[in-house]
This record gives C-alpha cells, sequence and structure tokens, in this order.
C-alpha cells in the first residue's frame, strides 16, 4: 500500500464570488477613502464594545449555527471552501452535534457547528479560543467519529460521504508556515497524488490573520474569506479591545455585500440579547479561567521540567564529578605505586650501590694486598738478586756472567757493587 501522510495542499483557482471592488490596484485608495469618510450606520444600536467575540464558541454557534442565520453559514463556508476547490454550497442543513467522548470520564462532547450541504458532505466548524496543544489529533478524532457516524449494519463504505473539517484557531499553532488558512488532505508522499477526497482539514490562524491585516497584506474588498474572518477578528475577547479600522472597512464593504450586512445585524441582535449576552460573558470568563489555569499549570510543568533537567543535569555533573575524582585517585593511586616502585627501585639501587662500593671497597683491598704481596716479593726478589750479585762478585765473577745469571743490567749490578762496598 502507498506511504500516506497529511501535506499542505496548494490553493487551486476560486470558484466565482460576488465581487464588490473588481480592481485589486485601487484597494489602498479605498480603504484610504473608508478612513476618510466614516459611516456609523451598520451598528444602531449598541457600541462597538457590546460585540460578543465571535471566536467564542458560544457567540459563534449563536450566529452561524442558528436555522435563521443559514444563508450567512452557506455564504461562510463558501467564503472558506473556496480555496479548495469545492463546489459552491447552495443548502445546508444542521446536524446534531453531540458526538461520542473524548475521554471514559467525560460526557458527551459537543461540536460547535456541523452541517450536511446539498452535495451529501458534511463539514465541521470548530472554533478554538486557546491553545490546548492537541488540536491536530482533537481534530482527526472528530473527523473519524462524524464519518463514521452514518455507517449502519450492512451498510456499504462506498456511501460514506466526505467530511470537512474547518478549524479557527485563536493562536498561532503552525509556526513552520506563515499562511493564515492552510488545507491538508491524505496523499501520497512521492507522487503527490490525493488519495481520497473524503478527508480535509482547514487551519485557520486568526492571530497571522490579523497580522497580515496590520501589514495590509489583505484585500477584504475582492477576498470574500478575508472579509468574513476579519469579521470574526474584530472584537478580542481575551484582550479586551475592538479592532475599530476593521469595522470602518467592513461597514464600508456591507453596504454592497447584503449578506455581510445581515451578518452584523443578527450579530448587533445577538449581543444586545439580555440573556445571551450573560450566557456569552460566563463563557469567556470560563474560557479565560481555563486557558489561565492551563497556563498555570504549563508554566509549572515547565518550571517542574526545567528543575527536573537541573537536577538530571547537576545529578550529571555530580557523576562527572566523582567519575574524575575516582579517575584522580586511581590516578594519585598509580602514580603512588610508581613512587613506591621508584622508592624501592631506588632502595635497591641503594643497596647494590652499597653493595658495589662494599666490592669495590674489597677488590681495592685485595688490589692493595696484592700491591704490598707484589712489593714485599719485589723486596725479597731484589733482596735475593742483591745477595746473589754479592754471592757472585764475591767469588771473582765477571760482570757480564752476572748480567747473563741474574737478568739485572750491567749498571744495576755495578750499583749493588758499590753500595756493598761503601
Amino acid at each position: 500500500m502507498a506511504q500516506t501522510e497529511l501535506i499542505y495542499e496548494s490553493p487551486p483557482t476560486f470558484f466565482p464570488f460576488s465581487r464588490v471592488q473588481e480592481d485589486t490596484n485601487k484597494y489602498s485608495e479605498k480603504k484610504k477613502e473608508t478612513k476618510e469618510n466614516r459611516r456609523t450606520e451598520l451598528l444602531k444600536r449598541i457600541p462597538l464594545e457590546r460585540l460578543m467575540d465571535l471566536k467564542i464558541d458560544y457567540a459563534f454557534k449563536q450566529l452561524f449555527g442558528n436555522e435563521k442565520n443559514k444563508k450567512i453559514t452557506i455564504e461562510f463556508l463558501n467564503a472558506i471552501l473556496q480555496k479548495s476547490g469545492r463546489n459552491k454550497i447552495q443548502e445546508v442543513t444542521f446536524l446534531n452535534t453531540e458526538t461520542g467522548r473524548e475521554y471514559e470520564e467525560d460526557k458527551e462532547s459537543r461540536l460547535d457547528l456541523l452541517v450536511l450541504t446539498d452535495a451529501n458532505e458534511r463539514i465541521n466548524v470548530e472554533i478554538q479560543f486557546s491553545n490546548k496543544y492537541d488540536m491536530v489529533k482533537r481534530s482527526i478524532y472528530y473527523w473519524s467519529g462524524i464519518y463514521s457516524s452514518p455507517l449502519e449494519k450492512g451498510m456499504e463504505y462506498r456511501k460514506l460521504r466526505p467530511v470537512i473539517v474547518i478549524n479557527i484557531l485563536n493562536y498561532n499553532m503552525m509556526s513552520e508556515i506563515d499562511l493564515f488558512h492552510t488545507i491538508f488532505h491524505l496523499r501520497e508522499s512521492t507522487k503527490n497524488i490525493k488519495l481520497t477526497d473524503v478527508m480535509e482539514f482547514h487551519f485557520i490562524e486568526m492571530t497571522k490573520l490579523i497580522r497580515d491585516w496590520k501589514a495590509d497584506k489583505l484585500d477584504p474588498w475582492n477576498n470574500v474569506m478575508a472579509r468574513w474572518l476579519l469579521m470574526l477578528g474584530m472584537v478580542d475577547g481575551r484582550n479586551k479591545k475592538v479592532y475599530e479600522e476593521i469595522y470602518e472597512e467592513l461597514e464600508e464593504i456591507a453596504m454592497k455585500d447584503e449578506t455581510l450586512r445581515d451578518a452584523f445585524a443578527q450579530w448587533e441582535e445577538l449581543s444586545m440579547t439580555q440573556e445571551q449576552f450573560l450566557a456569552y460573558q460566563s463563557r469567556l470568563k470560563r474560557l479565560l479561567d481555563e486557558e489561565s489555569y492551563r497556563e498555570t499549570i504549563r508554566s509549572m510543568e515547565e518550571n517542574l521540567e526545567r528543575k527536573k533537567k537541573l537536577y538530571e543535569k547537576t545529578k550529571q555533573e555530580a557523576e562527572q564529578t566523582k567519575q574524575k575524582a575516582e579517575q584522580t585517585k586511581q590516578k594519585a593511586e598509580q602514580t603512588k605505586q610508581k613512587a613506591e616502585q621508584t622508592k624501592q627501585k631506588a632502595e635497591q639501587t641503594k643497596q647494590e650501590a652499597e653493595q658495589t662500593k662494599q666490592e669495590v671497597e674489597q677488590k681495592e683491598q685485595e688490589i692493595q694486598q696484592r700491591e704490598q704481596d707484589i712489593e714485599r716479593k719485589s723486596l725479597e726478589l731484589r733482596l735475593r738478586l742483591e745477595k746473589t750479585v754479592i754471592r757472585l762478585l764475591n767469588k771473582g765473577m765477571d760482570i757480564d756472567f752476572i748480567m747473563e745469571t741474574t737478568g739485572l743490567s750491567k749498571e744495576k749490578i755495578i750499583e749493588i757493587q758499590f753500595e756493598k762496598t761503601e
């Protein structure tokens, strides 16, 4: 079976949308004109600060998951799906959003928005206000439940229909991708051939969207998706701020975009309803509390991990120090043994030197004794020769005979003769 993986899907050609302004080169001029000619007709009953943050799942579901706002929902979904080459949605049916439990101890979980299109495709939209660090697996889990839910006993697998999961994230998830909207399919890893069209994941990172808007990289006049996403990003419930410039630009566009204008009207009505606004505030508070709690836990875990790493590092350093000390001890022991061996060798050398000295002294004594013996014997021999010479002289022997007999020189014989005469 061919190896498959989730990869980024390059965007195909957009399918047709009604355009508010055709010339994209005039976008900057139009934006400047919008700022100079501010309108205040779109919201008539409440200030901007009163608007619900549509990135809160409660507010999003109340606006886009409401049967009376079906036209708004269809326009919003078409704006998102235009990049994936899907057919334009004409009609949707809102489905039950109850799903199985994620964990054994969980209650039945509820999807944010689930619709069935006229093409028999299921679309699940999930709003993630805070980073729970498990969005990819969570998204696949939701997809698998929705994909398999229509399967009944005896039903053929070919009847299972595509499921599209759209994740709108109020944080950065993919640091390796700079785009705010990414699309993933199941593809063969070498030839980049799509295995199936039943699996499609969209990830929309709102922080990157706002970044691009601030850098003037978005054109909501000609990009329908940009205007709808800017509507979601206009209110920042976490930081209690509203991007008034986004409102002013969308207000101008809404004068020519009936569905967007209707969405603002429904948004205003939703935010004005006291019961719903209190429910929204309660949900926002809970999300912020959960976010704070997760950040506290995460900070504690990071701190614990740092301490653990520090402990491991200290432990390793202590072990290394211990090993170095052991090595130093072994080297010292080896040095001590070498010193002891050197000492023993020195002692042995000293003993050998002493013995050699004694042997030398003994040899010297022997040599001295021999010299004395030789000297004595030489003296005795000399005396005997002298006696012999005297004896022969006394017998009247001539000097030549005495020389031949004793081996002495003539001078020595005369000397002996002279000494004895004196």
